[in-house]
């Protein structure tokens, strides 16, 4: 496995250790600036909808405010957060995401967030957190109840995705291989022509209406 060990992990939210550093990772969220994200197809950060509260990156429920993106655009990369769904919520974590298509979900497969235990998307294995959301389900149950903080790992390395919940790999596919192509188009994104084709592209996360808290966003470009 790649990167840092949980031993090189620093001692405070949102901060880099000096190994992580060394590694090539940079925060995208430092528990006070949302500087490294705006909105999807907006040049501004959305005034509504998201906030940073204690040291956390936070929808409010019902707020709006729509899905943001950052900043920049990763090809191949290495991605990880912490992050907290209120009960019965919904989110995901979208990458290689192209503001060509109508919405983040267009164009970015996504590392599914939910609660698994009351939200009812949950009854489909392919919607439960660490999903690729609508195609594949976790292999293995490892999420932590709403309200407890989960670790979301995302490497996407040589057309090569794997998803990571809590230190366990869940889901492992190629963006490129006949698996995918098969599942998408037996899937709701048959007809989206950018869905799981850009080679660079923003992370997105999710407004899906309810409340989600994200820490520790971090990322490192295997480019």
């Amino acid at each position: 496995e790649p990167g840092p060990k949980a031993t090189d992990k620093p001692e405070r939210p949102n901060t880099l250790s000096e190994a992580e550093a060394g590694f090539g990772w940079k925060l995208l969220f430092d528990g006070r600036s949302t500087a490294a994200f705006r909105g999807f197809k907006s040049k501004d950060f959305p005034a509504e909808g998201w906030a940073v509260e204690s040291g956390e990156l936070v929808h409010r429920a019902g707020e709006g405010g729509g899905d943001i993106v950052t900043r920049e655009s990763f090809g191949d990369f290495e991605f990880v957060c912490e992050w907290k769904v209120a009960e019965g919520g919904n989110s995901g974590i979208m990458y290689r995401v192209s503001e060509k298509g109508h919405s983040t979900w267009a164009s970015g497969p996504e590392m599914q967030i939910l609660d698994d235990q009351r939200h009812p998307d949950a009854l489909d294995p392919r919607h439960r957190a660490g999903a690729l959301y609508g195609l594949a389900a976790p292999t293995r149950d490892v999420v932590l109840p709403a309200g407890q903080w989960n670790h979301a790992r995302l490497l996407v390395k040589d057309g090569r995705v794997e998803h990571w919940l809590n230190g366990i790999l869940v889901v492992r596919y190629a963006l490129d291989g006949d698996w995918f192509a098969s599942a998408v188009a037996r899937s709701k994104f048959k007809d989206l022509d950018l869905f799981g084709k850009m080679e660079r592209g923003q992370i997105a996360l999710q407004d899906h209406g309810d409340e989600v808290r994200f820490r520790n966003l971090k990322i490192r470009s295997l480019d």
